[in-house]
């Protein structure tokens, strides 16, 4: 369900696209915004861990530079069974780490400073269990496919207020246009990024064994990393939604789900895999032993 739910939003999106450009440029405007949005989609999904960690800025690490935070994500991605990732720390205050790569034999994960110095070492593995849950659903991708072709609609958007049509009824059609595609397609974008994260916490509680470390983490680094600058979000708004943590407290268009909620849906989880397995019935444990008495089972009648 939540593939198809991500099949039609990116549908939506390249609609709004072709759409967009047929009410700047008529059909031809409509085919070339189609190819470009083909050629965007294909340079994404062969590229998009280069241009992630480029544009953090981001430094590859390993067992010599950092043995204890490489080691801690080498036995994530085993119990994930997962390929070891590369890992990357972000010079960064703001706490926050992402994931990124096409698929998890081409995946990438980073940390910033200012998370890796905030958190305890469970918090930690709490973050890049969730992490490489993203890269384990496959996520990756296809946020940042989405996250192109949104920044793409708004470029095309800015493009059209200079180049619509001459009539009348034109234009107005163009500027309607040019001021709804980048909302709705913003919209999209977080439909995305909101489903997934819920779903990246369940799993990477399940790849952490427990679901306290991330709960405890998002606690602590919800307030900071709205409050403390992003440099990269602030050059590319289109990253904020790559991140663990918003850059923003919340509201209608904060790119997550709002913290205080993913934090209740984790105690939950956390409390159910905290209960001991309930024997399924008719199993000898559910049927009583006439030998053993109730008040001692280990003493014979």
């Amino acid at each position: 369900m939540n593939g198809l739910k991500t099949t039609m939003l990116l549908a939506a999106l390249t609609a709004l696209f072709m759409a967009l450009g047929m009410t700047i440029g008529g059909r031809s405007g409509m085919v070339i915004a189609l190819a470009i949005a083909i050629a965007m989609n294909i340079f994404t999904y062969w590229n998009a861990d280069k241009i992630v960690l480029k544009m953090h800025n981001a430094i590859e690490v390993d067992a010599n530079s950092h043995p204890q935070f490489y080691g801690l994500v080498s036995r994530l991605a085993q119990r994930a069974e997962l390929p070891m990732p590369r890992v990357y720390i972000v010079d960064d205050a703001n706490p926050n780490a992402f994931a990124t790569g096409r698929n998890p034999d081409n995946a990438a994960v980073a940390a910033t400073t200012g998370l890796l110095s905030m958190l305890t070492h469970d918090e930690i593995e709490g973050v890049m269990a969730h992490e490489l849950a993203h890269v384990k659903n496959r996520d990756t991708l296809v946020m940042t496919m989405v996250a192109t072709i949104a920044g793409a609609i708004s470029m095309l958007a800015n493009f059209g207020m200079f180049f619509r049509g001459d009539s009348r009824s034109a234009g107005l059609a163009g500027l309607l246009a040019v001021l709804v595609a980048p909302f709705a397609a913003m919209l999209v974008q977080m439909a995305i990024s909101r489903s997934r994260e819920y779903d990246a916490d369940a799993t990477g509680a399940a790849i952490a064994g427990n679901a306290r470390g991330l709960a405890s983490a998002l606690a602590k680094i919800a307030g900071p990393a709205a409050r403390i600058p992003n440099r990269t979000a602030a050059r590319n708004p289109a990253a904020a939604q790559l991140y663990i943590a918003p850059l923003s407290l919340g509201g209608l268009f904060s790119t997550h789900p709002p913290t205080e909620d993913r934090i209740a849906a984790l105690a939950m989880l956390g409390s159910a895999m905290e209960q001991p397995p309930r024997p399924a019935p008719g199993t000898r444990r559910d049927i009583p032993s006439p030998r053993r008495s109730a008040l001692d089972p280990m003493r014979g009648d």
